[in-house]
């Protein structure tokens, strides 16, 4: 269904609207339509935008900020312009947020916070759901501690049904702990409709992808272990992926991997041979991706360290 769908191979837009410092340089100038049409040219279908909600509500959420809205628009039509389609991501809701710095806490016991979650998603939904055919919605980004799961799936079907009167037809995307893990997608609820899909994230081997990350403390932060050093099996990706796909098949959905990449301290010739691996795997089990991500945040593949390995990269993605 995502491939064919047109949701097949995509790179993000991270550091747009979210980890960012919300200036209205960054908002208005970070991406632009002249990288929507060089996305566009390297052959890719969508593009994932994550969002945190503070570019789209007020600061105790009883306002929806129209200019923030209208910037969603603006990268709609961009995208629609250059034949791509777009996933919605909410990065960060008010209360939760995958990155500790950001101080959000109490999402997942708190109703409060859940019903504005819901009023947002609401409000997303309203202003975005006239395209299923080339838009999707992915409710939360990486949630983080296992025993937030029960109200994760609880929260995540409420949200779906209020999602669905407004907009039936689109297709959803919920993942699951550990910052949406392969092996953690078993423990999501079967998916509420036919149009309900299963997403994970992949940084593994964390060693390699975020070597010198200085946001992983428990990395040494002097090594660069090189790809072939790893002495990773053939089937290294295949047994990562195959609860997840178990899954799937079991509840009768497909994956979407909406964040994988490889840091910038990696060297490119290395960086090429990780792609490689996951994308043979990817082709495989015909698994959906997003690449982390098009410009800078560490691991853009716009940016020059990459010119001279973009070409073989880009038919690996």
């Amino acid at each position: 269904m995502l491939k064919e769908m047109g949701f097949g191979r995509g790179v993000n837009l991270g550091g747009w609207m979210s980890q960012c410092d919300y200036s209205r340089e960054r908002l208005d100038r970070f991406i632009t339509e002249e990288d929507i049409a060089r996305i566009a040219s390297w052959g890719l279908d969508h593009v994932r935008l994550p969002l945190d909600y503070n570019v789209l509500e007020n600061e105790d959420g009883t306002a929806f900020l129209e200019e923030g809205f209208e910037r969603v628009r603006r990268a709609y039509g961009w995208c629609r312009q250059y034949g791509l389609n777009l996933v919605l991501d909410l990065h960060k809701t008010a209360g939760f947020s995958f990155d500790e710095g950001e101080r959000e806490t109490g999402f997942f016991s708190s109703e409060a916070l859940q019903e504005r979650f819901f009023r947002l998603w609401e409000k997303i939904a309203a202003e975005c759901g006239g395209d299923p055919e080339h838009t999707a919605f992915e409710l939360l980004n990486e949630v983080t501690d296992q025993s937030y799961m029960d109200a994760w799936n609880r929260i995540a079907d409420q949200c779906i049904r209020r999602i669905r009167r407004i907009a039936p037809n689109h297709l959803i995307l919920v993942g699951g702990y550990h910052n949406n893990s392969a092996h953690a997608v078993p423990a999501l609820n079967p998916p509420a409709d036919a149009r309900v899909l299963y997403n994970f994230h992949c940084y593994e081997p964390l060693a390699f992808t975020h070597q010198g990350a200085p946001w992983v403390p428990q990395l040494d932060q002097a090594a660069r272990p090189d790809f072939i050093g790893m002495n990773l099996p053939g089937d290294y990706f295949d047994s990562l992926f195959a609860p997840a796909l178990e899954a799937a098949e079991k509840n009768g959905t497909e994956l979407y991997c909406g964040e994988y990449g490889v840091i910038d301290r990696a060297a490119p010739e290395d960086t090429i041979r990780w792609f490689r691996m996951i994308h043979d795997c990817f082709e495989r089990h015909g698994i959906a991706r997003c690449a982390w991500s098009y410009k800078e945040m560490d691991f853009g593949l716009s940016d020059c360290r990459l010119d001279g390995v973009r070409h073989e990269l880009l038919s690996l993605l």
